[in-house]
């Protein structure tokens, strides 16, 4: 459930919060949360709004990741997100848990990717295959537990399931991620990828913003990679 310290950062054009896995961003058959719809509620209520308020989803994350999300709070702030969304001038970084170290321990993932409707999942083409989309990301390896290795990821392209797909495809499937390849889930149906932090110019003011989502609260292997991470 969405609440007023989810909030990472906020003006009155942009909010940035951070979303709990479980959740989705916007509502769907499901009918689970949505933070779509929970932020404007909290919103009309906090600055006693009248009527509808606006609220633009700039960018989804999957319903089991966890971390930042960008939000609209104005058309015109939306309409340029959007617009520098696809020229591809956000800076999109992700932490993934690992159940196997990359091996190299960095480099440039490039693959083709093909969504299934029917089974909500991607598959993972090495070359050009009929409708699959390229998809690219550039991954570093953190550190390393006992049994887990932590990677950061910068998103280069926007496709369905696409870090998950290709850190599967790669030998390193996510902690919890039953879907691609790990070898059990975890506790809370989430899986162990975040969207730890999002760099952009802001669409109005023009000053660059950059805002980091703590990793979530309440598990010790998230607390311990971030630690350790902190202290490289």
């Amino acid at each position: 459930m969405f609440s007023g310290s989810d909030i990472l950062y906020e003006d009155n054009h942009l909010m940035v919060v951070n979303k709990h896995a479980g959740d989705s961003v916007q509502p769907d058959p499901s009918g689970g949360p949505a933070l779509e719809t929970e932020i404007k509620e909290f919103l009309k209520l906090r600055d006693g709004k009248p009527g509808n308020v606006f609220l633009g989803v700039v960018h989804r994350i999957d319903r089991p990741v966890s971390g930042a999300v960008l939000f609209a709070k104005t058309s015109k702030a939306l309409v340029r997100l959007n617009e520098m969304l696809r020229n591809g001038e956000f800076r999109k970084r992700y932490w993934a848990v690992t159940e196997e170290m990359p091996r190299p321990e960095e480099g440039e993932l490039r693959h083709w990717l093909l969504r299934d409707g029917r089974t909500n999942r991607s598959h993972v083409y090495n070359s050009p295959k009929g409708d699959a989309k390229e998809s690219r990301l550039r991954y570093s390896l953190v550190c390393r537990s006992d049994r887990y290795s932590l990677v950061e990821v910068d998103l280069l392209t926007g496709r369905h399931h696409q870090i998950r797909a290709q850190l599967s495809k790669i030998g390193c499937p996510i902690k919890g991620d039953l879907k691609y390849g790990a070898k059990r889930s975890n506790p809370d149906g989430g899986i162990s990828l975040h969207s730890r932090s999002l760099e952009f110019m802001h669409p109005v003011r023009k000053e660059p913003v950059k805002v980091t989502a703590p990793v979530p609260a309440g598990d010790n292997l998230w607390r311990y990679f971030a630690e350790t991470a902190e202290n490289i």
